[in-house]
């Protein structure tokens, strides 16, 4: 049982370095590798929603997660609201969450190369065949899922609830 943030860093966090390594072993182990990306800078009920559901589509998933200098060029200056960090380790704190990896581009083209998961998983504004890593995925024998997202929640949505910029 994990019982510290400096223990749930050193067990779920990952460098780009060292997630091959542990890849190797799970499938090794016969698990089934499911990986998706996103910014996920304010935890809401959809993030959970969304991340469960790609959770069930194997047995160990893996979130790539933006750099905050990813985020600023594609969400803009004011963004993200939390560090790469604290996002990380909010990801890391959930149950159905198996490893956490940080890139810093501005796609996570790279990251699935190195992981190349058995699923890949994003939202379902998404069409498969526009999916980043979908192709690299299929061809090396992988599927690639979209998930339906909860109506009304982004960290968009409640970044202008907050400031009090609603529409």
């Amino acid at each position: 049982m994990i019982n510290s943030l400096q223990q749930l860093t050193e067990e779920k966090i990952f460098t780009r370095q060292n997630i091959r390594q542990q890849i190797e072993k799970w499938k090794a182990e016969g698990h089934k590798i499911v990986f998706t990306n996103g910014v996920f800078d304010l935890l809401h009920i959809g993030h959970i929603s969304y991340l469960l559901k790609a959770a069930s589509f194997g047995n160990k998933l893996i979130i790539g997660l933006n750099a905050d200098s990813s985020v600023k060029r594609l969400k803009g200056d004011q963004r993200p609201i939390n560090t790469e960090n604290s996002r990380a380790i909010l990801l890391a704190s959930m149950f159905f969450t198996d490893a956490i990896v940080v890139f810093d581009e501005d796609t996570p083209l790279n990251l699935i190369k190195d992981v190349l998961p058995d699923v890949l998983v994003k939202g379902a504004d998404y069409k498969i065949e526009d999916i980043v890593g979908g192709k690299e995925v299929q061809e090396n024998g992988g599927e690639v899922m979209v998930v339906d997202f909860v109506d009304g929640h982004s960290s968009t949505s409640l970044i202008n609830k907050i400031s009090g910029n609603q529409a």
